[in-house]
């Protein structure tokens, strides 16, 4: 698949890819300054620690996203990887969405839930300016 002509020693930039990594950076640095979970005294030892580990599950997945978008901003050869981490961020924000309307809290009061659209609508952009769209 052709995502753009290359003309030797020409820089490649993306700014779609490259403004879905500044805001997976900035789901990272929300994510991470959040109140922690073990701070609540209320849940089972197992559940406490599970919700621990997802935690910094998401942490780690952040800043990958991150990373990856970053690299496709540069790099046409790594289109697939924004795909990848662009269907994540079309998974995660109707999931946030569900979560918050399943606990009975406003999905606009959960800042994943729009950031991760935020990602996957410039990741859409940076695929239109790869000539994927």
């Amino acid at each position: 698949m052709d995502h753009g002509t290359l003309v030797a020693g020409q820089a490649v930039f993306n700014p779609g890819f490259a403004t879905a990594s500044v805001l997976a950076l900035i789901t990272f640095g929300v994510h991470t300054f959040a109140r922690p979970l073990l701070a609540s005294r209320e849940l089972p030892t197992a559940s406490l620690w599970l919700n621990y580990f997802t935690w910094h599950m998401a942490t780690v997945m952040l800043l990958i996203m991150a990373g990856g978008f970053g690299w496709a901003a540069s790099a046409p050869e790594a289109f697939d990887v924004a795909v990848l981490l662009m269907l994540m961020a079309a998974a995660f924000s109707p999931l946030c969405i569900w979560v918050a309307i399943k606990g009975g809290i406003a999905p606009w009061r959960f800042p994943a839930s729009w950031l991760f659209l935020l990602i996957l609508a410039a990741g859409l952009w940076g695929a239109r300016i790869g000539h994927w769209l």
